[in-house]
């Protein structure tokens, strides 16, 4: 049986697929590595007390929690700046982190890279360090 930590979560490989643990339906089974990792990318997201986002390498922002819904996707992160952010994501090690200081408001945003799928890449997970 394989199990590793991935983002505050455990994700067990077995015979039918791979389990989340915490997970609100105990009992689900993803099928595919990348959609259990998802989850928990979008769970760290969603559990953060700041505004946080999942931008992906053409500068979508490919997940966004509440707090950056409330204050709008544009206001959180110019599309201008998005590219830039995710760059600054691509030479980062797991679990390494960089800041990067927005230019429209005084606002800092730590940059995390994560490989959710290799099929695609690395997408940028990033929160507002001081909201």
């Amino acid at each position: 049986m394989t199990m590793f930590g991935f983002l505050g979560g455990t994700i067990i490989a077995v015979e039918a697929g791979y389990k989340v643990f915490p997970h609100p339906q105990p009992d689900k089974i993803y099928n595919r590595l990348s959609d259990a990792k998802w989850f928990l990318a979008v769970r760290w997201c969603d559990t953060l007390l700041a505004p946080a986002a999942i931008i992906n390498n053409t500068g979508e922002l490919a997940f966004l929690n509440q707090f950056v819904l409330n204050m709008g996707e544009e206001t959180f992160i110019p599309q201008q700046e998005r590219l830039d952010i995710f760059a600054r994501s691509l030479p980062l090690l797991p679990n390494e982190t960089v800041t990067y200081d927005l230019q429209n408001r005084e606002s800092i945003l730590e940059i995390r890279s994560l490989e959710i799928d290799s099929r695609y890449g690395k997408v940028a997970l990033v929160r507002e360090c001081n909201p």
